[in-house]
């Protein structure tokens, strides 16, 4: 269940992304309050993010996600998943990983009724 499309993988990048810059979090720059945001794609909202970082003077050096859930299971597609994140991202290969856990049985996540996303990602200035 989600406002936009429910990508949480991004959303949590986005997150990442936006407070390393010190510019809040996903809801403040797209509110479920406004009605234009409902149902956006992540790569939208992906695409705003990595542009407004830009405009800061910054640049992306790096994204460390790691994805818990019970089902399915990712270790067949964390490295198609790797490839797709770094292509949006603009980043080598190298410089996105993917981790998938379980949360071993407990809670809404253990049951398969929830996922979690965590992601850290890198920031450095642009220098001329």
């Amino acid at each position: 269940l989600a406002h936009s499309d429910g990508d949480v993988l991004l959303h949590s990048i986005i997150d990442a992304i936006l407070g390393a810059m010190g510019e809040g979090d996903i809801g403040e720059h797209f509110p479920d309050t406004d009605s234009a945001n409902k149902n956006i794609d992540s790569k939208v909202m992906l695409a705003y993010t990595l542009d407004l970082l830009k405009a800061k003077g910054y640049e992306l050096v790096n994204s460390d996600n790691t994805i818990v859930l019970e089902k399915p299971k990712l270790s067949l597609i964390k490295e198609e998943i790797r490839y797709s994140v770094a292509k949006l991202l603009g980043l080598p290969n190298n410089r996105v990983n993917i981790k998938a856990t379980t949360n071993e049985k407990q809670d809404s996540i253990g049951q398969s009724k929830s996922i979690v996303v965590y992601s850290i990602c890198q920031i450095k200035e642009i220098t001329n």
